[in-house]
């Protein structure tokens, strides 16, 4: 059984002069949950006593505030019905919300939908949205979904969400709210400070990149969150500008998107029983002359920065041969790991 479940923001309460939106969402909480439980119509008078907040209105306070309350809640699609047990209409209307209505009914997953669950859950077991992932996957379990992530652990999908500017752009893409950050184009190049009204924050080839409106330039553009260099900060009010629709977006991505990358060789020199995940690109295994023990290991990569992440993450288990700048990257990141 699934039910609705709303907050002060989820179903966009507005703010009254003179209450708080605390006291407000805590109030319409109360006035559900005293409708929801009884089995009859509960009295305006009887909701009067028992609801807090209502308790210390004068009479024609009450009446506006009670009013606007049921107003609010209906209008976000709780259906608040007005009757009596009475027959003869005696006594005073009541209040109550169906069960049957306010309940969303139960979910069914097929057996490719629940694939997709567990598929996703490992695509962000790495990610600042681990945990979420990780408790959707559980809360599906216990209600008798057989959402188990590792039952694709063949497929290996990959979604870092490392870079310091994920999370606040992923929020701000949440809330539209511009936001201003300092980019640099390529490694060494210059910095600029950017102003963007994002749209969406979007995987790409195993990088991260935001999408949106440059304001700057007055067209939209796209940038990847590893060379944002600064802190991304608040650029002007929640819910500000409009979103394109999603198709708008996947075509100014695509028209925006880095163009086909030039496959290029490498070749490293590996331990016999090590660099497993490198060893499957190779297009030629040979054994090392320079170090007993070792291969000498030729492939082909797309990717500078993915192949450098790896061979990093490598350590003293490998040795780059060629080509150049991906063997001075990797002594680079190495040095800044030992500190020297």
């Amino acid at each position: 059984m699934y039910v609705r479940i709303f907050g002060a923001s989820g179903y966009g309460f507005e703010r009254r002069r003179g209450v708080s939106q605390q006291a407000k969402s805590e109030r319409l909480m109360n006035l559900v949950i005293c409708l929801l439980v009884a089995r009859n119509f509960v009295p305006k008078s009887h909701i009067r006593r028992v609801v807090g907040g209502y308790g210390t209105q004068s009479d024609e306070a009450f009446e506006r505030m009670f009013e606007r309350d049921k107003e609010e809640l209906r209008e976000v699609g709780i259906p608040i019905e007005t009757g009596s047990q009475d027959p003869f209409g005696d006594e005073e209307p009541g209040y109550r919300i169906r069960r049957q209505q306010f309940e969303l009914p139960d979910v069914h997953f097929e057996p490719d939908e629940v694939a997709a669950v567990g598929l996703a859950s490992r695509v962000w077991q790495h990610s600042s949205l681990a945990q979420a992932a990780h408790t959707a996957a559980v809360k599906l379990q216990t209600d008798g979904v057989d959402a188990d992530p590792h039952a694709m652990a063949p497929v290996e999908p990959r979604v870092s969400g490392g870079e310091a500017a994920f999370w606040p752009l992923w929020e701000a893409v949440r809330d539209r709210r511009p936001v201003t950050f300092t980019y640099q184009a390529a490694p060494g190049g210059e910095q600029m400070r950017r102003h963007l009204q994002p749209w969406s924050v979007l995987s790409y080839h195993g990088r991260w990149y935001v999408v949106g409106h440059d304001t700057d330039r007055d067209a939209p553009r796209l940038f990847r969150l590893s060379r944002v260099v600064d802190e991304v900060t608040a650029d002007g009010r929640a819910q500000s500008y409009d979103v394109p629709d999603n198709e708008t977006i996947r075509q100014a991505t695509a028209s925006l998107a880095p163009g086909p990358r030039q496959e290029r060789t490498a070749r490293v020199l590996l331990p016999k029983d090590a660099g497993h995940g490198v060893r499957r690109w190779a297009v030629r295994i040979d054994a090392s002359d320079e170090r007993p023990g070792w291969d000498d290991v030729t492939f082909t990569f797309v990717s500078f920065d993915g192949l450098c992440d790896q061979l990093v993450g490598l350590g003293s288990d490998v040795v780059v041969i060629e080509p150049t700048d991906v063997r001075m990257r990797v002594i680079e990141r190495l040095q800044e790991v030992v500190g020297t």
